[in-house]
């Protein structure tokens, strides 16, 4: 007999009745979902933001790191500190200072890439139903995130100039209207993930005077910040209101993301709740990866390596704004100045999300608008291309291939209304271990 127990789950799942509630929010992101179709050769993926690597001395990398573990392996391969290695958050601030963000290296924590920085920030301050605020639309993997620790989460929109103050200070009203208070507003000022729009110089000190007067902390997470086409940057919110914001930044972007290493850089009570915290989840960073970071920035010039990825992010950007003028005129997009993705708009009627399984089926793929809002209430009419991995001939061919089927499903809309797009399901596939 093949009977289920009714104590014990189910088939598929024994376990089922005994998950705690929070692990019902877990959900395959829209993005991961799509990587192992992506992934094919064939297939020219325009999805991912995986950081183009090519351009990284991997010799002398391989020569530097086999020194590093001659001399200082016996540290590098044991456990280190909680806070992270002494030597690597005195060097970040010399990264940060690049922005002109001056901090203080006592007030550094290393982190396993800064998404495990929003996991740790959102476990202190966020209860079953407490409400985060942020962009409309996100990042992904902060949605994620929110989700599994049951937040409330709302949004705020955005237009070329980043949150607009004036939403976001009335989503901040009338939640107090209903007795609910914001616990943070995450935020990414610089280059966003998805939009690639950066917050104005204008706004940025009147969203950091909203937050402040309704006594809402900041969560300013930076990955891109120093990848401006022009080499300029932005003024960090962290400058205007240290006691405010919790900053976040990542060697994901400009170096590379296989060593997992980031950081945040908080005041100095959250902090102290910050190293506990990861303390508690995992010990310590990777030493051996904080190693090898810290012997990167001391022996290699990696301030002409972020100019490379400048140079490099900028030709791909061009090649992918051309290819849309060419190919895509009947769309929407921005024209990012620094980072990876361009945020295209599609003509009245048409669904990214339904149409992505006939863009797969024509050998391209992308992310659809959905995947940024919170419960995927929105963004059907949007869809993220990522520039920043392919070459630019394969950016091109991507772009046609997609032109092929919003073309297709266009005339379809034309002819029959926005309901004849809707035939087919979305992409599902297993998902790989990069983000």
């Amino acid at each position: 007999m093949n009977e289920t127990n009714p104590q014990r789950g189910n088939r598929l799942d024994p376990w089922l009745d005994s998950y705690a509630t929070r692990a019902y929010g877990l959900r395959e992101s829209e993005t991961r979902s799509l990587f192992a179709v992506a992934s094919r050769p064939e297939v020219v993926s325009l999805a991912g933001g995986m950081p183009n690597l090519k351009d990284l001395p991997l010799d002398e990398l391989a020569e530097a790191t086999a020194r590093m573990i001659r001399k200082d392996g016996g540290r590098a391969l044991q456990y280190g500190n909680g806070q992270g290695l002494p030597r690597l958050r005195e060097q970040i601030p010399e990264v940060m200072a690049l922005e002109g963000i001056d901090a203080d290296p006592e007030d550094v924590v290393i982190t396993t890439g800064s998404q495990q920085a929003v996991d740790i920030v959102t476990e202190l301050f966020i209860d079953p139903g407490d409400v985060i605020l942020t962009e409309a639309p996100t990042y992904v993997g902060s949605l994620s995130i929110f989700s599994t620790y049951q937040a409330d989460v709302q949004q705020a929109p955005i237009d070329a100039d980043g949150v607009i103050p004036e939403a976001l200070e009335q989503t901040i009203t009338d939640l107090e209207r209903q007795g609910r208070h914001v616990k943070f507003f995450y935020c990414l000022p610089n280059f966003h993930n998805p939009a690639g729009v950066s917050l104005s110089e204008e706004r940025r000190p009147q969203v950091i005077e909203i937050c402040r007067r309704h006594h809402i902390l900041i969560i300013e997470d930076n990955p891109y910040g120093l990848l401006d086409f022009e080499g300029r940057t932005h003024t960090a919110l962290k400058t205007l209101a240290p006691d405010d914001v919790v900053y976040l930044g990542s060697f994901s972007k400009i170096f590379a993301p296989g060593y997992r290493v980031g950081w945040a850089v908080a005041p100095p009570a959250v902090r102290e709740k910050m190293k506990l915290a990861s303390e508690a989840a995992i010990l310590c960073p990777s030493s051996v990866g904080q190693f090898s970071i810290s012997n990167y920035l001391d022996n290699f010039d990696w301030r002409g390596q972020i100019q490379d990825f400048r140079t490099m992010y900028r030709r791909r950007r061009d090649a992918m704004v051309d290819a849309l003028s060419e190919f895509m005129p009947m769309c929407t997009w921005n024209v990012p100045e620094g980072g990876f993705y361009v945020w295209v708009g599609l003509p009245e009627g048409l669904d990214a999300k339904e149409m992505l399984p006939r863009a797969v089926t024509n050998l391209v793929a992308y992310v659809s608008g959905t995947a940024f809002y919170a419960g995927g209430r929105a963004g059907r009419d949007h869809m993220r291309l990522s520039f920043c991995y392919p070459e630019p001939v394969d950016i091109r061919e991507g772009v046609r291939r997609l032109s092929e089927v919003v073309t297709h499903d266009l005339e379809l809309v034309n002819l029959f209304g926005p309901a004849c797009q809707r035939p087919s399901g979305g992409v599902s596939a297993p998902s790989p271990d990069q983000v």
